[in-house]
């Protein structure tokens, strides 16, 4: 059974999951300086063109790990659309999942490999938390099961989802960070939110 997020992040996901079902979500907060903010994000795009191409080829998995590399920096990630959650998240014999940044935009019936619905932090010394590895979320509307480069998506498996009856597929990468258990198991028995 996962023990999953605290009373605030599930209120989150389940706004989260409101706002992707059609609602319209706010701005994001302007940038400072649009002259960088322009070319972080054309470099941000060019990374994903890379990598997409780069997953044409086969290698599904390193061409996520460099178009989500942009996120080690987790301002990036606040700049994405991600939203901060500082609850880690960890089972006593199975190890962690850490921290779940959830961009609310991306759930939707979609699996798109280069754009995760959630970011997965561990906790760092310091303001800027390690990235371990991504979470995808697809809502089912009846579509076929994705797949991630071969390997099925979980059935169900986020428990706000769950509670609200949104039928779903989920599944953890560990696209940053090698996990004994599996590239794809929901824990990580390296991952600490000691």
């Amino acid at each position: 059974m996962r023990r999953i997020h605290h009373l605030s992040s599930v209120s989150l996901l389940l706004a989260l999951v409101v706002t992707a079902a059609g609602c319209e979500q706010s701005p994001a907060a302007p940038v400072a300086d649009d002259h960088l903010s322009a070319h972080i994000d054309h470099q941000a795009a060019a990374e994903r063109g890379a990598a997409r191409a780069h997953a044409a080829h086969g290698d599904l998995l390193k061409a996520v790990r460099q178009s989500t590399a942009l996120f080690h920096a987790s301002r990036q990630a606040l700049r994405a659309g991600y939203e901060a959650d500082a609850h880690c998240v960890a089972h006593p014999e199975l190890g962690g999942m850490g921290m779940h940044w959830v961009n609310g935009a991306l759930i939707d019936p979609v699996f798109d490999p280069f754009e995760p619905e959630v970011l997965l932090y561990a906790p760092r010394d310091g303001n800027n938390p390690e990235l371990i590895g991504v979470e995808y979320i697809v809502i089912d509307v009846g579509q076929p099961k994705p797949y991630f480069d071969g390997h099925p998506f979980d059935d169900g498996g986020v428990p706000p989802l769950e509670a609200a009856g949104v039928p779903h597929w989920s599944l953890h990468v560990w696209a940053h960070k090698d996990n004994p258990s599996g590239t794809f198991a929901p824990f990580n028995p390296d991952v600490s939110c000691d």
